[in-house]
């Protein structure tokens, strides 16, 4: 057994070594040695034990109990591990929402392989990025984006197989999904557990880049752990994937709602009408929304006459929610109760939860609903100067957590890694205060960053893409107020002289390089220089001030 453990720690320190994972020796520094029983797989090893003939998962007619889930899924792992993929191999996700796509996560889990979920909304040249940095060696991919294959497959070179997430033939060259199920031996867990690498989930980045958030075995039980008080799963919990699979916030509940037993149901894409026929249909009793959505569906014509009544909780978070937006939840949804999440991907992605006893809009409870809420149970937050000292109560700085849930790391950038873990606390360059109770107030932003309808946006990367437009001399993009997107990106451009640019001209060139909700919705051309400090640095304080004025700019 020795021998076993020797040889399995010099893999895992090559590994390291390639991602920028924290090494062997120092996850035992801090007391991860990665050989508890920590496993995304027990999750459904405990939904087969207790709930193993009630249904898993319903979608489009088909409906499997957890006995057959987990068959399903040892046999695509099998199959995988047939075609030569090996614990450790990265392997992509491209798709809407669906059962198979459940399947896919537990799949990648069990076969000790590394699920990296791919945007829907991303450009080509974005989906060729992740794939190629993630050094995914296998895609998955359904039928809503197999037309657009042939726009980054070339420059995904490592890709060695294609699979089609869907049912029937898929196309020459490519495997089928249900083929693979059918024909798959089914295999034991590959045990991997703990600190082992489970799945990348790339965010936005500062200097342009997106960043691979890793995230452990330890990281997406802890996190989903420290969701349990506030979700208030159990075996009868009709769990609704309506926010895109691809985002860590619907993952809180993937794992978690696999745990209790309850059922997946699945919309393919978010739509307030399908929405709310969904909840009537199949009685779903829980889901998890960003604001925007949650405003669309309270203003559907059809909410005051849909059966919603077995709605009892809806999550929301990745960015704020109007006042405005939760008085009219509360008067047209009565029987549901709302709970907020504030975090990030580095967190795996829950911090801090604002329960629903503090979503009133009067009493003395009310004032709270403009908090974050407090630490989940299994998370330190705490707020740091620049020192990384504890502040008082009261005074803004910087909010770190840490915790089980925090990040291995960013894959293959160690230096970052270092400087947003550092002092064993990460950073999340979000500024905000802690009251006296310990509830936490975003204020605002030291990342540059703009939430637009829970879709986070970098302006650095959105800056990149603009100046590669020969006609730009000079752009800053900011986050303006909007009523249905809470912000929308806009961009201020100063043309290099002797050219006319027009702002649908720079908006299109942009839609061919960054996806489209990254794309500015609007653009102010100016012939002047834009302000800057005495560093030369560009003063966005300055160009937000008109826009922003008189109102409370904050991140929840």
């Amino acid at each position: 057994m020795g021998l076993v453990i020797s040889a399995r720690s010099k893999q895992h320190e090559t590994e390291d070594a390639r991602s920028g994972c924290p090494a062997e020796g120092e996850r035992r520094r801090f007391g991860r040695t990665g050989g508890d029983v920590v496993q995304i797989t027990q999750f459904l090893r405990r939904a087969v034990q207790t709930r193993g003939q009630h249904i898993a998962t319903e979608y489009e007619g088909r409906a499997r109990t957890w006995r057959e889930f987990e068959g399903r899924v040892a046999a695509l792992a099998g199959a995988l591990g047939a075609l030569g993929y090996k614990p450790g191999d990265r392997i992509g996700m491209l798709s809407l929402n669906s059962d198979r796509y459940l399947e896919y996560f537990f799949a990648m889990a069990w076969g000790g392989f590394v699920f990296v979920p791919i945007n829907t909304r991303l450009a080509a040249p974005e989906i060729a990025f992740w794939l190629t940095d993630s050094g995914c060696s296998g895609l998955f991919i359904d039928d809503a984006f197999l037309p657009a294959l042939g726009d980054f497959r070339s420059h995904a070179p490592d890709l060695r197989h294609i699979v089609r997430v869907g049912g029937g033939d898929a196309p020459p060259g490519i495997l089928a999904f249900e083929d693979l199920v059918a024909t798959g031996a089914p295999i034991a867990d590959a045990g991997r557990r703990g600190d082992d690498l489970a799945g990348i989930f790339y965010t936005g980045g500062t200097t342009g880049r997106s960043k691979g958030v890793m995230l452990s075995h330890r990281n997406i039980l802890a996190n989903a752990l420290n969701c349990a008080a506030e979700f208030e799963f159990d075996e009868d919990t009709v769990f609704l994937h309506a926010a895109p699979m691809f985002h860590l916030a619907d993952g809180a509940a993937t794992f978690l709602a696999t745990a209790a037993g309850g059922k997946h149901v699945f919309a393919p894409r978010f739509e307030p009408g399908l929405f709310l026929e969904t909840v009537a249909r199949l009685g779903v009793t829980h889901s998890l929304c960003v604001p925007t959505m949650i405003n669309l569906v309270i203003h559907n014509p059809n909410v005051t006459h849909t059966d919603t009544s077995s709605l009892t909780t809806m999550f929301y978070g990745a960015s704020p929610m109007p006042e405005s937006i939760i008085r009219r939840a509360l008067e047209v949804l009565p029987h549901t109760r709302f709970v907020q999440a504030y975090g990030q991907s580095e967190a795996a992605p829950c911090m801090t939860f604002l329960p629903r006893e503090c979503h009133v809009v009067e009493g003395p409870k009310a004032a709270r609903l403009k908090s974050a809420g407090r630490a989940a149970l299994g998370c330190e937050v705490r707020i740091h100067d620049e020192n990384d000292n504890e502040v008082p109560r009261g005074v803004v700085g910087e909010i770190c957590g840490r915790g089980d849930n925090v990040m291995l790391g960013y894959w293959n950038q160690p230096e970052l890694t270092a400087r947003t873990l550092r002092n064993g606390w990460l950073h999340t360059g979000d500024g905000g205060l802690m009251d006296e109770d310990g509830f936490l107030y975003v204020v605002d932003r030291m990342k540059d960053m703009i939430i637009s309808g829970g879709e986070n946006v970098y302006s650095a990367e959105v800056e990149q893409a603009i100046y590669q437009h020969r006609d730009v001399a000079e752009c800053a993009v900011i986050g303006i107020p909007d009523e249905q997107w809470g912000e929308i990106v806009h961009a201020v451009v100063r043309p290099k002289p002797g050219t006319s640019p027009t702002a649908e001209a720079i908006i299109a060139h942009c839609r061919a390089l960054i996806a489209n909700y990254k794309c500015p919705r609007s653009i102010a051309i100016r012939d002047e220089p834009l302000p800057v400090s005495g560093a030369g640095k560009i003063l966005k304080t300055e160009l937000r001030r008109p826009y922003w004025a008189g109102k409370d700019r904050a991140v929840n």
